[in-house]
């Protein structure tokens, strides 16, 4: 156990003194919240310019209307109008397609931002036309088609005898407050923002720790097996005690880290008064972070103990980080339906138990019986792959030269 603890320390006194950490300690945060708040914030982002926007209604009757709602609806901050309807042809007696070709060679010329094709069937259709360049900006689109329901409500409120006042006191604008109920039926405190951010800062916490962590311990491997470190090291300590060492100084060095990012969530908790994480579920993802971050680090032992240059890291790496990525990917669709039976099922792939159970702890906690045998999995899965990385990492230190075949690392994992 001192050798172990010998190497450990020296694995993470390397290792956090390096540049690379330092940079990364304070980076990540940043990182983290910036990918999770800039795209929201970009994409709420208000205009800043008036958009031109031109209209073909082949009915007459709706144009007029529609400019002015448009254009006394949304303005700029500076007060202007967002938007500045164009009339480019109105009435049944144009030439619809050569209108059309008009217009269509205006968007591409940028004179207008796109424009609205109103034909005559619109008062019985669902569906209208809006042609843009830009097919991104959803608020536009959003923006016509209240516009246009509102006009057309109008129009079909008079034909029915009421007068625009009555339609106007019968509409009732409601907001919909998500409130969280438990499983025994109580209130808890939790909106959506939180659900997601609490899930979201898990799965990246998880994430950002494993990739450096693991590459980390990848090219510590390669080092020391082309300078020929790992010969003088293994000849004062068995390589079971020089992997346990290793992963012990390695987890220590993570340690750090989630210390010192849970201080800055804390700082910014108690400055905002409100916890991104509720912490009755903070001891159980700390359960799942350390058997996913153990389980990892064994992964990348048996992955890169046979490697013999950074190219190959690179590339092996990379195909353990899109495992990693998957999970984040899934967020939103797990967030809807929290009881998916997919979900259940990619629950229990032991590679990305720990990152789904993030997922639905926070959305939605799972059955007793699903968390018992999820952690009882991972501990099986965990020591299970701590014994393959032990026993490739037994030969593999001291192989160089050409990286090992598949079939015969696959053959020093049954010698043993």
């Amino acid at each position: 156990m001192t050798k172990v603890l010998a190497v450990a320390k020296w694995e993470y006194m390397e290792k956090v003194k390096s540049k690379a950490f330092l940079i990364g300690l304070f980076l990540t945060p940043i990182l983290m919240v910036g990918m999770g708040f800039l795209p929201m914030l970009f994409a709420t982002q208000e205009d800043n310019a008036t958009k031109a926007i031109g209209v073909i209604d082949e009915t007459g009757e709706i144009v007029g209307a529609f400019a002015v709602r448009m254009q006394q609806r949304y303005t700029l901050p500076n007060g202007q109008p967002n938007y500045l309807v164009v009339p480019l042809a109105s009435g049944k007696q144009m030439d619809l397609e050569s209108e059309v070709l008009s217009a269509n060679q205006k968007v591409a010329a940028g004179e207008i931002e796109g424009y609205c094709l109103f034909r005559s069937t619109v008062f019985s259709d669902t569906v209208i036309e809006y042609r843009s360049r830009v097919v991104g900006d959803f608020r536009v689109p959003a923006r016509i088609e209240e516009n246009l329901r509102d006009i057309l409500a109008e129009k079909r409120s008079i034909a029915l005898g009421l007068g625009p006042q009555i339609l106007a006191q019968l509409k009732v604008k409601m907001d919909v407050a998500m409130v969280k109920l438990s499983k025994t039926g109580e209130q808890e405190e939790a909106g959506f923002e939180r659900v997601f951010f609490s899930s979201y800062l898990f799965l990246m916490m998880l994430f950002f720790l494993i990739v450096t962590s693991g590459q980390l311990l990848v090219r510590s491997v390669i080092e020391e097996k082309s300078n020929r470190i790992v010969e003088v090291l293994v000849s004062s300590c068995s390589s079971t005690e020089l992997m346990a060492g290793k992963v012990l100084g390695l987890s220590g060095l993570g340690l750090t880290q989630m210390g010192f990012w849970a201080i800055i969530g804390i700082a910014i908790s108690s400055r905002f008064g409100t916890n991104f994480i509720d912490p009755s579920q903070a001891a159980l993802l700390a359960v799942y972070f350390v058997l996913g971050y153990l389980f990892y680090a064994a992964v990348f032992i048996a992955a890169g103990s046979p490697l013999t240059t950074e190219q190959e890291a690179q590339q092996v790496t990379s195909y353990l980080v899109l495992i990693l990525i998957l999970p984040i990917v899934l967020a939103l669709p797990a967030m809807k339906n929290p009881d998916a039976s997919w979900l259940v099922i990619l629950t229990f792939i032991p590679p990305l138990t720990p990152a789904m159970m993030a997922l639905r702890v926070p959305i939605q906690m799972p059955s007793s019986w699903e968390i018992v045998a999820t952690i009882l999995l991972m501990i099986a899965a965990t020591y299970l792959m701590m014994v393959v990385a032990g026993r490739v990492f037994r030969i593999a230190i001291l192989s160089t030269g050409k990286t090992p075949k598949l079939s015969e690392i696959t053959r020093w994992i049954r010698k043993g």
